[in-house]
This record gives structure tokens, C-alpha cells and sequence, in this order.
């Protein structure tokens, strides 16, 4: 009866190397821009970066966007766990969509303060926290409902 452990296992690596990669994306970006501040001395060394930041950028919204379409998977499948487990996924997709509303808005590197980058950072950590919680709790409980449910792989339709 544990039959989709195993499914949620590689689910959850995949979301686990999104959020990794959108933790690393945004950390390079923090890093970037903080430096952008404090140097603003018209160091011509670093190669263009304006098109570095608006491929950063493009990345961290593209992250995002992957990001919200697998956790609205999750909540769409979590149906019937305990609603302290549903609470926390649905508020890491709002996060998730709150980060991503503010990459798709941001023109340029200029438009997004340190301060934004920092708690994204901080947010996306959070959401990993819920997710090992959530994993954690299917560990020992297998919704009746994955016996027959949305996890299981389908094979590609001939």
C-alpha cells in the first residue's frame, strides 16, 4: 500500500532541484546586485551586465513559473490531508506566486531592491521546510486516494 512513495520521492527531488536552483539564481543575483552597489564606480571589467541580469532575471521568473505549476499539482492532490499540511502548501504557492509576480514585473535589475532578493531567499527556504513536512507526513500516511491517484506516472499515449 505504499505503492506511491516512490512517485512523490521523485517528485519532490525535482521540486527540491527547482527550489535549489531558484535559491542559487536568486542568491548569484543578490550577490550581483549588491556588488553593482557598492562598487557603482564605472568598472568596465565585468562583461555586459545588463544582459547577465535580464537573463537572471528571465531565469528567475521562468524558475517561478515552474515552481507555481508543480505546487498547484500539490494542492490539487493533498486533498484530504490534514489541513495544517494543505495550509502550508497553499501559502508556499502564494509565496511562490508573489516571488514570481515580482520577477515578471521587474523590467530590470534596477527594479528589484535587495531587500526583495534577500526575502526571497528567506521565502524559498520556507517552502522547502513545508515540503519535508509534507513528505514527512506521507511517509506514514498514504492518502487512500494515491492508491489510485494523481501521482501515478502515465505512460506517454501511443
Amino acid at each position: 500500500s505504499d505503492l506511491p512513495l516512490p512517485q512523490m520521492e521523485v517528485f519532490k527531488q525535482g521540486f527540491n532541484q527547482k527550489l535549489q536552483e531558484g535559491r542559487e539564481k536568486l542568491h548569484q543575483m543578490w550577490l550581483d546586485w549588491s556588488r553593482r552597489s557598492s562598487e557603482e564606480s564605472g568598472d568596465e571589467s565585468s562583461a555586459e551586465p545588463e544582459e547577465m541580469e535580464s537573463l537572471a532575471l528571465l531565469m528567475a521568473c521562468s524558475i517561478t513559473q515552474q515552481l507555481r505549476t508543480t505546487c498547484c499539482k500539490i494542492v490539487s492532490a493533498i486533498q484530504g490531508l490534514p489541513s495544517s499540511l494543505q495550509d502550508k502548501v497553499k501559502q508556499s504557492l502564494s509565496i511562490i506566486e508573489e516571488l514570481h509576480a515580482s520577477f515578471s514585473a521587474a523590467n530590470s535589475f534596477q527594479d528589484l531592491s535587495s531587500s526583495i532578493l534577500t526575502q526571497s531567499q528567506r521565502k524559498l527556504a520556507v517552502i522547502q521546510e513545508y515540503m519535508e513536512e509534507l513528505l514527512d507526513y506521507l511517509k506514514n500516511n498514504t492518502p487512500l486516494s494515491w492508491l489510485v491517484g494523481p501521482f501515478c506516472p502515465r505512460e506517454e499515449e501511443v
